[in-house]
């Protein structure tokens, strides 16, 4: 049975403050085209140039991905692209008024329900798929990554991480189906380590983060000086440390949050390629740059 692409059917925006540059902005989603795809606007630069979300323009993968063409740069767009996967649509166009995306809570939760609320429009184009035929791999000894697709019917995928300390053991998190992704993903949010937040902040990046916007793992002894310190930092009355080791900014929706939030990276960065993809991916320790140069390898290999 043929599978229909879909848009928007109203244009819809969600405001916010991007994590690392703190710029406040609005996103705008557009009803779009069949066969038109995912495509960034920047209505700030003169003559509102455009950059399409596919792996051919990403420009960098530090602290999130980033499309890029010449000069001209959007961040932080995997949110924003695994909630137009998750709920299947193929075709917007997205106006920005900032290089980077809203954080929100660190979840994809916000855009998912924007875009249910604009509604969901079925087309009269055929969505194409890129069909995996057979097992791809791509594995790096030194950054410990692996990530590996077999055939299958429809996109599926687990995820394994495994950071090395007691406060975040071996977490793992499996999705059957998209469909699913709005209930099981989308909700899930980011997170750091004390250091890495620490290391983050004398290098003048997470200019927009907040206690709000990350769950905070602590895998070392920390002062009530030190906490203190934080809490003005981010003008927060006061904050400590729960029993299972992270701050006490928010509570966990799900005791593997953090798995699943990799997860809705890995969808993000794998809807580069362009095309959805049927296929089972099996990942252990995915990151921004693994996701990428993988979802390139099979763009690449499936290429046609």
């Amino acid at each position: 049975m043929a599978e229909y692409q879909c848009t928007i059917k109203n244009p819809v925006s969600v405001e916010g403050v991007g994590l690392h540059t703190g710029q406040k902005g609005t996103i705008t989603f557009h009803p779009a085209e069949a066969g038109h795809g995912v495509k960034f606007r920047r209505t700030d630069k003169p003559g509102n140039p455009v950059i399409p979300a596919h792996i051919d323009y990403v420009v960098d993968t530090s602290r999130g991905t980033a499309i890029g063409i010449g000069d001209l740069r959007i961040y932080t767009i995997e949110h924003v692209m695994a909630s137009l996967t998750g709920l299947g649509i193929d075709n917007v166009m997205i106006d920005v008024d900032v290089e980077e995306m809203p954080i929100r809570d660190g979840s994809a939760k916000y855009f998912v329900e924007a875009l249910q609320n604009a509604g969901i429009q079925p087309q009269l184009q055929e969505r194409e798929y890129i069909i995996i035929t057979e097992e791809l791999r791509l594995s790096d000894p030194e950054k410990g990554f692996e990530l590996k697709v077999e055939p299958a019917g429809h996109f599926m995928a687990d995820v394994k991480i495994d950071y090395n300390t007691q406060v975040l053991n071996v977490q793992t998190a499996h999705l059957e189906r998209l469909e699913d992704f709005a209930k099981e993903i989308a909700p899930c949010r980011t997170f750091v380590f004390l250091h890495e937040l620490e290391f983050l902040l004398h290098n003048n990046l997470i200019k927009g983060g907040d206690l709000d916007n990350a769950i905070v793992f602590i895998n070392r002894a920390v002062s009530q000086e030190e906490l203190d310190r934080l809490a003005d930092l981010f003008k927060k009355p006061k904050v400590k440390v729960k029993p299972e080791g992270i701050l006490n900014n928010l509570e966990l929706h799900f005791d593997n949050e953090p798995a699943r939030h990799k997860l809705l990276d890995l969808i993000g960065d794998l809807s580069l390629v362009g095309r959805r993809i049927k296929g089972h991916f099996t990942v252990y320790k995915p990151g921004h740059y693994a996701n990428t140069e993988f979802a390139r390898l099979i763009y690449k290999h499936t290429k046609h």
